[in-house]
């Protein structure tokens, strides 16, 4: 069973660094598309950025510059290294993988909010 996990989630001020990690179990993620979603209470979910097996990272205009999408496939992990938050970053952020078959997988968020 495919299992995702976030971690890293925290308070910070307006300025400030996280990083989130995500760990995927139940399968190597070699392969499959993995990302990060962020989603304020009332508000939709919006997508931060797509890391895939090749290429580069793609993100999402308001975060481009300052976020980064790591993966490590010897981990199974893939990371979101936030610099310069700002408090419209506050959020609940969502790791999702999707694997060959194009079938989604979601973890349950870890809450990121930044204060000024």
């Amino acid at each position: 069973q495919v299992q995702l996990v976030e971690s890293g989630g925290a308070s910070v001020q307006d300025g400030g660094s996280l990083r989130l990690a995500c760990v995927l179990s139940g399968h190597t993620f070699d392969g499959w598309k993995m990302g990060w979603f962020r989603q304020v209470p009332g508000e939709q979910r919006e997508l931060v950025g797509l890391i895939f097996r090749i290429g580069s990272p793609k993100y999402a205009g308001s975060v481009q510059g300052r976020f980064t999408i790591i993966r490590d496939n010897a981990k199974n992990t893939v990371y979101l290294q936030m610099n310069s938050l700002k408090p419209e970053d506050t959020a609940v952020y969502y790791c999702t993988a999707a694997d060959l078959s194009g079938t989604d997988y979601w973890g349950k968020g870890t809450l990121v909010t930044v204060s000024s």
